[in-house]
């Protein structure tokens, strides 16, 4: 008489995952996507030469949502933090709510600055910042000397210049004694390229809620043609996109890969 077999585990039997069960899976993988692209995490490619040579354009970094966002109760173990100066900062331009914006935190409220020949006083210090530009004395047209630009706030704006018409009128309400004054619930921000970025000096105060996160590090950097972000057309853009593919290795800047920002 055949031994007796032992009895089957029914609950390892392997069985087809269902339709239904497939999409659920799928679902599960999109919402978890969504949201740590919505909350927490954001890709971010720099378009313009105003942050070099902290950031070079065609730089994609990533951008921490979390940090600079309101304290929640249901997440006390995240790290929140106010903004401070120096932070780089991901925001929306104010008055142009759909353009995305990089700069540094020059002043926080209550700050007084106004820069000399280029050069920051922050609260009547001079700054020492290695990071920023400023204009030279050697000839070249580029680092030329310009009043308003580097002798802020105490140069009027140009009639032909870059500054907007709501900021130039607002601007002189905020000056105390050649100061400019940040006030409540406001940043001043500023490209560490001093001598092409147009910023604060330009459009103003970036409101605390405009401010979506900080740049943590670049994780793919490709070679961009400076105007590449003027070419809007579809041909252009398919145009990119094919010699990104046909160059990828030669014109990738390996080396700045996983390159933290500071």
């Amino acid at each position: 008489m055949p031994a007796d077999r032992p009895a089957r585990n029914k609950g390892s039997e392997p069985r087809d995952e269902t339709a239904l069960e497939f999409i659920a899976s799928i679902c599960s993988v999109l919402v978890i996507g969504l949201f740590v692209i919505t909350f927490v995490f954001q890709n971010f490619q720099i378009p313009s030469s105003s942050m070099e040579k902290t950031l070079l354009i065609g730089d994609h970094v990533l951008v921490d949502r979390i940090t600079f966002a309101p304290p929640a109760r249901w997440a006390p173990f995240v790290h929140y933090r106010n903004i401070r100066r120096g932070d780089i900062i991901v925001f929306y331009k104010p008055g142009e709510p759909n353009l995305f914006l990089v700069k540094r935190v020059i002043g926080i409220p209550g700050d007084r600055i106004h820069l000399e020949h280029g050069i920051v006083y922050l609260n009547g210090v001079a700054q020492n910042q290695p990071f920023a530009t400023v204009p030279a004395d050697d000839g070249n047209p580029n680092d030329a000397y310009y009043p308003y630009r580097d002798d802020f706030p105490t140069v009027a704006p140009p009639a032909d210049s870059d500054v907007t018409s709501t900021w130039s009128v607002e601007l002189p309400s905020h000056i105390q004694n050649g100061n400019l004054v940040v006030p409540p619930g406001d940043y001043f921000a500023m490209g560490d390229n001093r001598l092409v970025s147009l910023d604060s000096r330009y459009w103003g105060f970036v409101p605390r809620q405009n401010i979506i996160g900080r740049p943590m590090f670049v994780y793919w950097s490709f070679v961009t043609p400076e105007d590449q972000e003027d070419k809007t057309s579809v041909s252009d853009r398919v145009g990119f996109i094919g010699h990104v593919i046909l160059h990828f290795f030669d014109q990738t800047r390996w080396r700045r890969t996983f390159h933290r920002v500071l």
